[in-house]
């Protein structure tokens, strides 16, 4: 009899320490981010703004992408068929588990060899591209949040990099990339004009951004995404 009732006793420990555990320990949603090297130079300070609200991933490697932030190997996710061809890789993988995946690509879609040669992805190609993203995402059954390609100066860009980039091709991408996913309901977080008013004295060198501008972005970001994921929630109440 005694032993019946430590047993029970014991058995409604356990229960309630489990209970606890379980009201305690929130199940935060998982962000994965594939983008470009501007994403990898802000990914640190956006984990840690989501630090207690999202559970942050992206494209990882072993530090190759930042040995040459202009070659889109490893962690950078390149341009828009890179982008692609990865995700169609994910979608096989069956380990791989998102709530929201935060994509971008564009500035390496209007990489030019010269001024006179075509964008390294055709702007046709570009919107086929992001079409199928977002299929993609649809069987994925994510929600996929884009973030709009950050500004070129042609003055500053062109003068320091054996390649070429015009500030008329990103509007154009940019604006070709914003009526696609209007058309099919993805929010759109716009880095573009955020980051436009600290240019020129953002950059680090003909693109990429300085420490504290690369916080900024992280912030507005988070802020963004935070923002979303509180509109998806009232949205599914009703």
């Amino acid at each position: 009899m005694r032993f019946f009732k430590n047993f029970i006793k014991v058995l409604l420990f356990a229960l309630t320490i489990g209970l606890s555990q379980s009201f305690t320990s929130i199940v935060l949603p998982k962000v994965f981010v594939i983008g470009d090297s501007v994403s990898i130079h802000y990914g640190p300070y956006l984990k840690n703004s989501l630090k207690g609200f999202f559970e942050y991933d992206r494209k990882r490697d072993k530090g190759e992408a930042l040995k040459d932030l202009d070659n889109p190997v490893g962690a950078n996710g390149g341009d828009s068929q890179m982008v692609l061809d990865y995700l169609k890789t994910l979608v096989k993988d069956k380990g791989f588990k998102t709530d929201y995946l935060l994509v971008n690509c564009g500035l390496h879609d209007i990489k030019r060899k010269s001024p006179n040669d075509s964008s390294q992805v055709s702007l046709k190609n570009y919107k086929s591209n992001l079409a199928e993203i977002v299929n993609l995402s649809k069987k994925m059954r994510v929600t996929l949040v884009w973030v709009s390609s950050t500004p070129v100066v042609d003055s500053i860009h062109n003068k320091r990099v054996p390649f070429f980039r015009f500030e008329r091709d990103l509007i154009a991408y940019n604006k070709a990339a914003d009526s696609i996913m209007h058309h099919a309901h993805v929010p759109i977080i716009d880095l573009f004009t955020f980051t436009k008013k600290y240019i020129p004295g953002a950059y680090l060198d003909h693109i990429h951004y300085k420490k504290e501008i690369r916080e900024k972005q992280a912030d507005f970001i988070a802020g963004s995404l935070s923002a979303i994921f509180n509109c998806n929630k009232k949205t599914k109440k009703h």
